[in-house]
């Protein structure tokens, strides 16, 4: 099961699984245990709590659809802010600097917009349960198969990257063994999941956001004031970056200005990737397309406030860069090793080709010498890593931010930090636990396999399909140990499943002739295509300067080129099926096409509660920043 069985007999017995594995970089005082184990009662009390309040279809998948603005909101933006983004993209900063934060502002604000102005009345008017449902309602049962199949591996793989990257922290934190963590965690998460359902979720979802701005604010604030300022920040990174390579850049302090060249920035990506590849693409495709949130917004109680939530959420969506990006770019200065020289963080794969037997010797030190060859680590501290010194560990990207917090979070604050990681894991792992659920039942169960099932059977499968799929998730958990980074590990997901649903989306809902056969061989052979280009430069690394336009491109600037080619092809294959075939009648399409569907008519409301209002202050905010940071 993905290398879990490996991974086990490496551990050995139980008593080996339980085992410290590292050294712990800070050890818990009785205050920060208790804060950890406050959350853990909190959250399977609130499994328990909500189990009564679960137990039709409509309640347990969809929570009831009566969510507020406010609620789903917070949801729909907490389902994005997981320990997978809080630790990947604080190690993409370290990486490409203040590119990053692309995916949050043209990464998501812009489709968020989208989603909540034009695509909700969709969602919401058709009742569908899932996009697969819809795809189902526009295409038939062909497209509603692929969707669901090709959205449930996605969501197994983003879930095990949730438990990776909570055993991560254990294990930099506290020095448990990563079997362990990924286990207990992944218990805990079945448990609340699978007696609560998507009202779980959501509720743990608002309690996990309120948590990570409580634990992560104090790192980049107490981090500024080290460094003296952005100003500081911005002087010392230019400095470390002359000393490593030569080259005096500000470059990781712009968005823009370095992105009319592929070797200009950190990233090696063009402004067109960025705009049209990772802004319209993968953005647009993830915001309206994914099911992990758009079931959030399904959930509020009516059409308004379906539209209002994801415009609620791109408030909080634009600020999150300050505790996510902030201190990726704040380790390049701040991370020290025992002796006092800077820490230089190395890709996942570096890591594990590089890990000390219970020798102390490296187990396979050609490989080990071969990754590092890749770094820009100095010789002398290559050599140290290749004999096993204990004060030459390597540590990932990955582990920028909870490096940062065992630096600078006390007795408490340590704790709530490391509450504000685990509610984010348990917000992640549960809202694709949840998904994948919904999606295995109403999608591939019950119009496959059992078509006549009552009410109760299907909340039944749903609460089984969630324990299987935490199974199974535990064993994806092991692949992104030999990913790059984890984000660049996600966004090569997004790349391959999220670009030709993209596509069959926006066809279907937009263009009447668009066929039954069009939407299902567009969908098909976008995945097989965008996968396809994925192995290529795997197998030829020299085929990266075909798919991302420049040998300068990075693993993040290749995702991005990649999800652009898989929708051009996804739509050519789509509008050429299509006016080969013949189309439905438009009377066949109210409710699923834009233009043959009539939207109902909402009461006037103040403007102050109106989502065009907050629509137009959303785009205001969001050009003033990207012209700030230009």
């Amino acid at each position: 099961m993905f290398g879990l069985v490996p991974a086990l007999h490496n551990a050995g017995s139980l008593p080996a699984l339980l085992a410290f594995s590292t050294e712990p970089l800070a050890h818990l005082r009785a205050l920060d245990i208790a804060v950890i184990a406050i959350y853990f009662v909190m959250v399977i009390w609130i499994g328990f709590y909500l189990k009564g309040r679960s137990n039709t279809s409509e309640e347990f998948f969809m929570a009831g659809r009566e969510m507020t603005a406010w609620i789903a909101g917070l949801s729909f933006v907490s389902a994005n802010l997981g320990s997978l983004e809080l630790m990947g993209w604080a190690g993409s900063a370290y990486q490409y600097g203040i590119l990053a934060t692309h995916w949050y502002w043209i990464g998501a604000i812009p489709a968020m917009i989208f989603l909540g102005l034009v695509m909700m009345p969709f969602y919401y008017v058709c009742k569908t349960h899932s996009v697969p449902g819809y795809l189902d309602l526009r295409f038939g049962g062909g497209a509603r198969s692929v969707a669901a199949f090709s959205f449930a591996i996605e969501m197994i793989l983003m879930s095990g990257v949730n438990m990776f990257a909570m055993a991560v922290v254990m294990k930099v934190v506290l020095g448990w063994d990563i079997s362990f963590s990924i286990f207990v965690s992944s218990i805990a998460v079945a448990i609340y999941v699978g007696l609560g359902g998507l009202r779980s979720a959501i509720f743990n979802e608002v309690l996990q956001f309120v948590l990570i701005w409580g634990g992560a604010l104090l790192v980049p604030i107490l981090g500024l004031i080290q460094t003296g300022g952005v100003g500081g920040l911005k002087r010392q990174i230019m400095v470390n970056m002359q000393s490593m390579t030569g080259v005096h850049s500000d470059s990781y302090f712009h968005l823009w200005r370095d992105t009319g060249s592929f070797a200009a920035n950190p990233m090696g990506v063009h402004w067109t990737g960025i705009v049209f590849g990772l802004g319209f693409v993968i953005s647009f495709g993830y915001w309206t397309t994914d099911f992990l949130v758009v079931q959030r917004v399904l959930a509020a109680h009516n059409l308004r406030a379906a539209r209002m939530a994801p415009i609620i959420a791109s408030f909080f969506k634009m600020a999150v860069p300050f505790i996510v990006i902030l201190p990726g770019l704040l380790g390049l200065v701040l991370l020290q090793n025992p002796d006092g020289s800077r820490r230089q963080l190395v890709g996942e794969d570096v890591v594990a080709a590089c890990t000390a037997s219970s020798s102390g010797q490296v187990a396979d030190s050609a490989a080990c010498s071969a990754a590092m060859s890749k770094t820009s680590l100095p010789a002398a501290y290559q050599q140290r890593v290749l004999s096993g010194a204990p004060d030459a560990e390597l540590h990932s990207y990955n582990q920028a931010l909870p490096l940062m917090m065992v630096r600078y979070l006390g007795p408490g604050l340590l704790g709530l930090g490391i509450t504000a990681l685990i509610a984010g894991f348990m917000s992640g792992m549960a809202g694709n636990v949840s998904a994948f659920s919904t999606v295995w039942t109403y999608d591939i169960y019950k119009p496959l396999i059992n078509k006549k099932g009552s009410d109760s059977h299907y909340v039944l499968v749903g609460r089984l399909s969630i324990l299987i799929g935490v199974a199974v998730s535990i064993g994806a958990a092991y692949l992104v140990m030999h990913a790059h980074g984890i984000m660049d590990y996600v966004q090569a997901l997004f790349s391959i499943f999220v670009a030709p649903l993209l596509a069959t989306i926006l066809f279907g809902m937009f263009w009447k002739r668009a066929t039954k056969w069009a939407g299902f061989l567009a969908l098909l052979l976008g995945i097989v295509f965008s996968a396809s280009l994925f192995m290529w430069v795997k197998l030829v690394p020299s085929a990266l300067a075909s798919v991302a336009l420049s040998p300068d491109a990075k693993p993040m600037a290749e995702n991005v080129f990649r999800a652009l080619w898989a929708f051009v092809f996804a739509a050519i294959v789509l509008v050429v099926v299509s006016l080969l075939t013949k189309p439905r009648p438009v009377a066949e399409l109210d409710g699923l096409v834009y233009g043959a569907t009539v939207l109902p008519k909402e009461e006037p409301v103040p403007f102050y509660r109106n989502e065009y209002a907050w629509a137009l202050l959303v785009v205001v905010l969001f050009a003033a920043l990207n012209m700030i940071f230009w």
